[in-house]
């Protein structure tokens, strides 16, 4: 009551508290699911227009052995932080460039990861 009372606004509060450390973990599990959701629906996609049934299996290898330990790169960045760290406003921008390229990986990837398979598949067939 006392910051309304002062004049001061409530965003410059949420700004300040913010934490980087929840917010970049929030990020990394939001980005595995819509990247999940994308792989799922790109890899039918591309079964249905007559690629071979295996895959999902790459596309699945791929997930755990590259994305999730790529996400967790972005995760591990951020949550070593201090306290002070982790509500420091100075550190906007570094926090923005993370996620902005977490999400381009989650939402691009599938589409390339599938691009890729369906090159080689049709290579090699």
């Amino acid at each position: 009551m006392n910051k309304a009372l002062n004049g001061e606004s409530q965003e410059q509060d949420t700004v300040s508290t913010r934490d980087w450390r929840k917010s970049m973990s929030d990020n990394v599990a939001y980005a595995l699911l819509v990247y999940t959701a994308l792989q799922i629906f790109v890899t039918i996609q591309a079964m249905k227009a007559g690629v071979s049934s295996i895959l999902p299996y790459f596309a699945l290898i791929i997930l755990v052995a590259g994305i999730i330990p790529a996400c967790r790169a972005f995760e591990r960045r951020w949550i070593h932080l201090s306290d002070d760290d982790a509500h420091d406003p100075a550190r906007a921008g570094e926090f923005r460039r993370d996620q902005i390229f977490l999400w381009i990986l989650a939402v691009g990837l599938p589409f390339l990861l599938t691009g890729v398979l369906k090159a080689v598949f049709a290579v090699t067939n």
